[in-house]
C-alpha cells in the first residue's frame, strides 16, 4: 500500500533527501489560467454573477450570497450540545495559546532627542476562507477567527461554500461557528470566486479586503497567488501532510493510525514515516493493511498512502532521520522516539511538531490550543503557521528633536551623495539654513 524508500548509506544535503521524498505535485500556474475568467466574472460582475458561479461550482443556487442573522442564529441554536461544549472548550485553548503571541509595542531611545517607537497595528479587513469540500471544518473557523479576533483586527468576513444539501447556504456547523464566535458577515461562496470576492470587494455586498487567509483547494492557492500584491494573503496552502520519525520504542498501531489520519483529508495528501527501525517499518505496513479497510474513507486513504506522495523511508539513525525531516520541512512533524523531547529540540523545519506518544497531530487540529493552518510543500523551512502576528503590522514612529537631527545631519547627506541621491541630502541641508 506505502512504498519504501531505502536512505541508508546516504549522506546527502537538503536537496537530495527532498529529491528522494518528492510530495504531490500540483500545476498552480496551469490552475491560475483556469481561474483567470472566474476572477473576471467576480471583478468585474455583481451578486448575481457569484449566484450564477455556485450553480455552476456547488451545484446549488443560493437565496443571497450573505447569509442572513438569522440563520446564524438559528445554526447555532440548533447546534448539537455536544459538539458546542467540545468547540467552546477547543476555543478556550486557542485563546489561550494565541494571546501570548500579541506583540507589544516598544520606543528606543536612538539618542537624546531621537526617538524610533514601534507599534504593531492589525490590519484594517480581513478575508477568513473556510473550505467545505469532503469534510466540515468549524475548526478552521476558530483556527482563523481567533488569532484575528486577538489581534483587534475591525472588520472580520468568513466565506465558505453553499452547500446544496442545506439550500445554498454553508454548512450550518460552520454558521454556528462563527455566531458563536460572534461573526456576523459570512458569506455562501467558494473556491477562487470567493478570494475574488475578498480580494477585489463587490459594491453593495462586500467590501474589499486587505488580507485573505484560510486554507483551500489548488484554485484557492491559485486566488491567493494571482492577488498577491493586491491583497496579503497567508500561503498558498496545499495538500495536507504528516511525516513521523520513529524508532523501534513506537507503537505501529500509533504510527498507522496517525497516517491514516491525515491521508483521510485527500487522495493527494501526503503520509511519510522515517524510521532506522525495519521491525517498526513492517508491523507499521500490516496496521495500515488492517486499519484502513475498516475506517470509514477506506478507499481515499488508500489512494494517498499508495502515491508517490507517501512512502516510509527506512534511515541508519535518527540523527540521519532528523537530517531528512529537517529537509523535508512537513506541515505536520511528529517526534516518536525513545527521547523525543530531546530529538524535538533539533528540528529547524516544520509547520508544528507533536512530541511523544500523546501529542498526535489530530489532537493539533482541534484542542491543542496550536493553530491548524501551517505551511506545506516545503515553505515550513521559510514560513511559520497562522498566527496573531499574520494580522499585525509592525509600524514605525520616527521623531527627532533639531540637536539630534542636527548632529546626524552630515553623515545623511554623505550617505546620499556615496549613492548618487543628492536630492535626498539636500533635504538634509534645507533644514541648516537660516529661515
Amino acid at each position: 500500500m506505502i512504498r519504501t524508500v531505502d536512505l541508508r548509506g546516504k549522506s546527502l544535503d537538503k536537496a537530495g533527501y527532498q529529491g528522494l521524498l518528492p510530495r504531490a505535485t500540483l500545476d498552480v500556474a496551469k490552475a491560475m489560467i483556469a481561474i483567470e475568467p472566474i476572477m473576471k466574472r467576480v471583478r468585474e460582475g455583481s451578486e448575481s454573477d457569484l449566484i450564477a458561479l455556485a450553480q455552476e461550482f456547488d451545484g446549488v443556487t443560493p437565496k443571497a450570497i450573505r447569509v442572513p442573522q438569522s440563520e446564524l442564529d438559528k445554526s447555532l441554536a440548533e447546534l448539537d450540545p455536544e459538539i458546542r461544549r467540545a468547540l467552546e472548550i477547543s476555543a478556550e485553548r486557542i485563546r489561550k495559546v494565541h494571546s501570548n503571541q500579541v506583540r507589544s509595542g516598544h520606543s528606543t531611545t536612538v539618542v537624546d532627542g531621537g526617538i524610533v517607537t514601534e507599534k504593531w497595528i492589525p490590519v484594517d479587513r480581513v478575508g477568513l476562507y473556510v473550505p467545505g469540500g469532503r469534510a466540515v471544518y468549524p475548526s478552521s473557523v476558530m483556527m482563523n477567527v481567533i488569532p484575528a479576533q486577538i489581534a483587534q483586527v475591525p472588520s472580520i468576513a468568513v466565506a465558505s461554500p453553499p452547500q446544496k444539501e442545506f439550500g445554498g447556504l454553508p454548512h450550518p456547523t460552520i454558521l454556528a461557528t462563527c455566531a458563536l464566535l460572534g461573526i456576523t458577515e459570512v458569506y455562501a461562496v467558494g473556491g477562487a470566486q470567493a478570494i475574488a470576492l475578498f480580494g477585489y470587494g463587490m459594491k453593495g455586498l462586500c467590501e474589499k479586503c486587505d488580507l485573505v487567509t484560510g486554507p483551500g483547494n489548488i484554485y484557492v492557492a491559485a486566488a491567493k497567488r494571482a492577488l498577491r500584491g493586491i491583497i496579503g494573503i497567508d500561503s498558498e496552502a496545499g495538500p495536507t501532510e504528516i511525516a513521523i520519525l520513529a524508532d523501534d520504542t513506537a507503537l505501529a498501531s500509533d504510527v498507522a493510525s496517525d497516517l491514516i489520519s491525515q491521508a483521510e483529508h485527500d487522495v493527494i495528501a501526503a503520509a511519510v514515516l522515517v524510521t532506522p527501525s525495519e521491525k517498526l517499518a513492517r508491523e507499521v505496513e500490516a496496521e495500515l493493511e488492517s486499519r484502513v479497510s475498516r475506517t470509514k474513507h477506506s478507499e481515499r486513504i488508500r489512494t494517498a498512502l499508495s502515491g508517490v506522495q507517501s512512502a516510509i523511508a527506512l534511515v541508519d539513525s535518527i540523527e540521519q532521520g532528523i537530517d531528512v525531516v529537517n529537509a523535508y520541512a512537513a506541515e505536520h512533524l511528529e517526534i516518536q522516539t525513545a527521547q523525543s523531547s530531546q530529538d524535538a529540540q533539533r528540528i529547524r523545519n516544520a509547520g508544528a511538531v507533536f512530541i511523544g506518544r500523546f501529542s498526535p497531530v489530530s489532537l493539533g487540529d482541534y484542542s491543542a490550543g496550536s493553530n491548524h493552518v501551517l505551511p506545506t510543500g516545503g515553505c515550513a523551512c521559510h514560513s511559520s503557521g497562522l498566527s496573531v502576528q499574520t494580522f499585525l503590522r509592525g509600524l514605525h514612529f520616527i521623531e527627532y528633536n533639531e540637536k539630534a537631527f542636527t548632529d546626524i545631519a552630515a553623515t545623511v547627506i554623505t550617505l546620499a551623495k556615496s549613492e548618487d541621491l543628492p536630492a535626498h541630502g539636500e533635504a538634509i541641508s534645507a533644514r541648516l539654513e537660516k529661515p
